[in-house]
């Protein structure tokens, strides 16, 4: 074989391997946004694509926070006795709102325990006021430094707005009602989805 039909030769697988790889590569940069594509990008949870909350590890008593619209988003799993206390506020006649008639949340919520189900509450951790996020206080009596009569319940921070466990505010407080609910439902006993329902009451 001549020297010129090599280097020909060699051109040409040169030219082919070099093809392969372009051609790979192509491929793979196409792929990768396709794939990606299918979750759902920070922007789209930022403009409310549903999140899902697993809850199924989160004990009696435990909260956990979720982002849902850029908002933090709590879930509470309540014991008996903090269900209990619920009705120990309403009754002492010490809220704005018990009902929650001009408050914001679904159908479902609206009752005294603000939940389709009473153990999880699950609500906005924003103030109404000025939208600082109140911090837990949720052991009872002065054991966080709350009144001797303290049930349980929320405060904020930034202007002292006190909230039951069911995030109803209390009179005289700077936030004008109580803590907003989100629209969710249970995808089962441990999954919850936030930022949708299925525009039914909801089992409680």
């Amino acid at each position: 074989m001549s020297e010129q039909k090599k280097d020909c030769d060699n051109e040409r697988r040169n030219l082919l391997l070099a093809t392969s790889v372009v051609s790979g590569v192509g491929i793979a940069a196409t792929a990768v946004p396709f794939v990606a594509s299918l979750a759902p990008s920070e922007r789209a949870k930022a403009a409310g694509a549903p999140v899902v909350a697993n809850v199924g590890k989160l004990a009696p008593g435990e909260k956990m926070v979720v982002k849902w619209q850029g908002k933090p988003v709590w879930i509470l799993r309540r014991t008996p006795e903090m269900i209990a206390s619920l009705k120990v506020v309403e009754e002492q006649g010490k809220l704005v709102d018990p009902a929650s008639e001009k408050s914001i949340q679904p159908a479902y919520a609206q009752n005294e325990a603000r939940a389709a189900k009473d153990e999880f509450l699950v609500t906005i951790g924003i103030c109404t006021h000025l939208g600082c996020s109140p911090s837990d206080k949720l052991k009872t009596g002065n054991a966080e430094g709350m009144a001797a009569d303290w049930v349980g319940g929320f405060i904020c921070p930034c202007h002292g707005s006190l909230f039951d466990l069911a995030g109803r505010v209390f009179k005289n407080m700077p936030a004008p009602t109580n803590l907003d609910i989100p629209p969710y439902k249970y995808l089962s006993d441990a999954e919850i989805l936030i930022g949708e329902d299925s525009n039914e009451t909801q089992g409680a």
